[in-house]
């Protein structure tokens, strides 16, 4: 029998879920973890894939940053489903969003280089993806993702140490 799942957009009653996923690559400092209010306010930006019993099998999210700029944010995958097309469906849906929404370019954040190659996504070169004046609006922001993006250090480093990657849709 073939295990299946779909892809449906998040719920409040997901949280605990996410956070249940997020949790073991949090510990391992694959993702970072965050405060459960953090994902109650970005819960409109998750998508969760649910395996045909009901259950939370993985999760991410699409964070728009500007017009033409997203970031695939918080994708993970429980470890019973890994490598079964969980997380491929995931950014695959995300992908088809920023479309949808208007978005030109999608970056993420990662340890998983290969994963996201496959996907289309290049190592970038430039730190300095945006023009000066996107550049010094972006700064404004609060947005501890958007910061890594300009690679500000100064704001908040790149604990990580994961690699900066994106994809022109």
């Amino acid at each position: 029998m073939t295990e299946s799942f779909h892809i449906r957009p998040a719920r409040t009653s997901d949280v605990s879920a996410i956070k249940k996923l997020v949790a073991p690559l949090a510990d391992q400092r694959i993702l970072m973890a965050k405060e459960t209010v953090a994902y109650y306010e970005s819960l409109q930006e998750f998508r969760i894939a649910e395996s045909s019993d009901g259950e939370v099998i993985g999760c991410g999210a699409l964070h728009v940053m500007w017009e033409d700029l997203a970031e695939v944010r918080t994708l993970a995958a429980s470890e019973d489903w890994r490598g079964k097309g969980v997380g491929h469906v995931l950014v695959e849906s995300l992908l088809e969003e920023a479309r949808a929404l208007g978005v030109a370019r999608v970056f993420c954040l990662t340890f998983e280089v290969d994963f996201f190659r496959r996907h289309g996504f290049e190592v970038m070169a430039d730190q300095s993806a945006v023009d000066p004046v996107v550049y010094s609006e972006l700064l404004r922001s609060h947005d501890e993702g958007v910061a890594e993006f300009l690679d500000l250090a100064r704001v908040k480093p790149n604990t990580l140490g994961n690699t900066r990657m994106i994809r022109v849709l």
